[in-house]
């Protein structure tokens, strides 16, 4: 079992940086890969990036690419996603999740944290 929270929303004006994190519970987080999810209102979820269980692959998508940066700390159970450049348009719920492998269906999920970006 995995216990994530997420951390690190907020209100942002376009332009602006966010970083947020994942904290993770249990001694088996670093046999994980790791992903980051978003659901803007009136969306569905869409997937923003991953990275592997030891951190040595990422993955994004094609709207993260440049701005995003998603990493992890194996020692702190923790994953984080750095996002710059940040537009009205990322405005969603973000939610980190564990999967057995970077890109497969999750098996755990957080809360979420709300990330608004004003014009």
């Amino acid at each position: 079992q995995v216990h994530l929270v997420e951390s690190g929303g907020g209100l942002v004006q376009a332009g602006g940086s966010l970083r947020l994190s994942c904290a993770a519970s249990g001694r088996t987080f670093s046999s994980y890969a790791m992903g980051w999810f978003r659901l803007a209102p009136g969306k569905e979820r869409e997937f923003v990036a991953a990275i592997s269980w030891n951190g040595g692959s990422t993955y994004y998508e094609d709207f993260a690419t440049g701005r995003f940066t998603i990493s992890r700390d194996n020692a702190k159970n923790t994953v984080y996603l750095q996002m710059n450049s940040l537009k009205r348009e990322d405005t969603a719920v973000y939610y980190c999740a564990a999967s057995e492998e970077a890109l497969g269906p999750p098996s755990y999920w957080g809360q979420g944290t709300q990330v608004t970006v004003s014009s």
